[in-house]
């Protein structure tokens, strides 16, 4: 009985440890993102994907330890149950930008209450209310309960007439300032909150691998 139970283990062993040394076979030979998305469509597992890791927004150990390696290595995270392999299939730089804003809807007041409110606004700023108060009291769009903080962003991702004016770079850390878009009825009292940043992103092959 001891023997047979011994044999079972033995294949089992043999079995798991093929498995993984087939996966981390596969894993080489996968050397940029086309390939990683062939082998994903072959695989079919949910577990298995392409994932962005951003150093701004990722700040995890796992994160740290993939931004210390170099394009083409791997990290594996060794589990009860499963092991998980972290290929890193490609890195880019792009810069971001940053902005907090109240929007004031045109449709609902005309150009002389539209400035009478801003004009309200950065007298009150001024006495030191806090943005993101006056943001909560007077933006007219949904991002007003989050302070009107855009977060990091990069060109293209937004409304091209707004976003060339938020990432004008004639505007100083902490300016405020206003930006009129009438042919949509769209006015905005803006504060740069943030110099625009470099951040890099990981393009990132994670297969999983039963034990």
């Amino acid at each position: 009985m001891i023997k047979k139970l011994l044999t079972i283990l033995f294949f089992v062993a043999i079995s798991s440890l093929s498995a993984q040394t087939s996966v981390k076979k596969e894993l080489k030979d996968i050397e940029n993102p086309k390939q990683a998305d062939e082998y994903l469509k072959s695989k079919k597992s949910k577990k298995n994907k392409l994932i962005i890791f951003n150093e701004e927004k990722h700040k995890t150990e796992l994160a740290t330890k993939l931004f210390k390696k170099n394009v083409g290595s791997t990290e594996v995270v060794d589990r009860e149950f499963e092991k998980i392999y972290y290929k890193i299939m490609g890195k880019t730089n792009n810069t971001y930008y940053r902005v907090s804003y109240i929007y004031l809807n045109g449709a609902n007041q005309n150009l002389s209450e539209i400035n009478s409110i801003r004009t309200t606004i950065m007298a009150n700023y001024k006495d030191g209310a806090p943005f993101e108060f006056l943001v909560k009291k007077y933006s007219m769009d949904d991002r007003a309960e989050k302070g009107g903080d855009t977060g990091w962003f990069t060109k293209g991702k937004l409304d091209p007439a707004l976003e060339a004016s938020f990432t004008n770079n004639s505007h100083e850390l902490n300016d405020v300032y206003f930006i009129d878009l009438p042919e949509t009825n769209r006015y905005y009292v803006v504060l740069k909150t943030h110099d625009p940043k470099e951040i890099s992103e990981l393009q990132v092959l994670k297969v999983t691998e039963r034990k």
